[in-house]
């Protein structure tokens, strides 16, 4: 039986009626210095996501295109640092947005990774990163979009979304009175796959299969491919903006290293250290990262 997560919760409920009261953390801009001082002597790895971390959230997923400054901060960073997207998007389609070579792409919330296709100052031990743990699930997850694709066609501004191995169905172009229906629907159709679940992310539902892999798992496969696992002189920092990136979040807390940014413009409680507040917040802490290495460097 697929299992819902977000029926535990009131049923899509918006990012601005979170309560004022859950902790805010700080502004990792604000607190820049005192990022440097945890990082002092390691070596720091950066793991993006990219909708609304990299790019502005869009009603159509399609035009989630980033900016070319943003492109170049990014490139900036690789530069410097082992770097690599983690995102819930095919890994095609967000290398596509992205454009660039010198970066680790874990796609389909990390179940679907691959390494730089051209030289890198940051080269795993082999040449080609790939690690695919969900390739089973490929028939069933192809069964279901079509499914639920045209289960979705009832619905206005419904959209699926096929991720290789995972769905996405965003609806947030739905109106909200929708929104009841639409959960029941793609809930009707899991309810028959035992090896599938649902996640909830920003106005938009996760199908994923049932395996013990996460943004998290990806982290951490990333880190022992770049010879970094068990080492204490290593200080990963994961940004992202959605439910999915908690899993990272929550890795990096237990091993007791690195930083989770959560980016954001509401009070939410997670597993982050610092908050950033939009895209634009996100170029300039990259910005920043860089022009403090070369300012070590020199």
């Amino acid at each position: 039986m697929a299992t819902a997560c977000f029926l535990s919760l009131p049923l899509f409920m918006a990012e601005e009626s979170l309560p004022e009261s859950q902790e805010n953390h700080p502004s990792a801009l604000e607190w820049f210095e005192g990022v440097l001082a945890a990082a002092e002597g390691k070596q720091i790895v950066m793991f993006l996501d990219y909708d609304g971390t990299l790019s502005p959230i869009v009603e159509d997923p399609d035009r989630a295109v980033m900016t070319e400054e943003m492109r170049e901060a990014v490139r900036g960073v690789a530069q410097h640092f082992p770097t690599a997207i983690v995102s819930g998007r095919c890994r095609d389609k967000v290398f596509n947005f992205v454009k660039l070579e010198e970066l680790y792409y874990a796609g389909s919330h990390g179940m679907d990774i691959k390494g730089p296709t051209k030289v890198s100052n940051h080269k795993a031990k082999a040449d080609e990163v790939l690690c695919q743990p969900a390739t089973k699930f490929l028939p069933v997850i192809q069964k279901v979009y079509k499914t639920l694709t045209a289960k979705m066609e009832s619905i206005p501004g419904a959209m699926v979304e096929n991720n290789k191995f995972c769905l996405s169905v965003h609806f947030r172009c739905v109106e909200e009175a929708e929104w009841d229906a639409l959960g029941r629907e793609v809930k009707a159709v899991l309810d028959v796959y035992e090896d599938l679940e649902i996640t909830e992310g920003r106005k938009v539902l996760e199908i994923r299969p049932t395996i013990e892999w996460h943004k998290g798992k990806a982290l951490l496969f990333l880190l022992e491919c770049l010879g970094f696992a068990g080492r204490g002189d290593v200080f990963p920092i994961y940004i992202g903006d959605d439910r999915t990136d908690e899993d990272a979040f929550e890795v990096l807390r237990n091993m007791g290293q690195g930083i989770g940014i959560l980016v954001t413009k509401f009070p939410k409680e997670t597993s982050a250290s610092y908050s950033l507040r939009e895209p634009a917040e996100v170029k300039e802490f990259l910005h920043k990262l860089v022009k403090s290495n070369e300012t070590k460097k020199g």
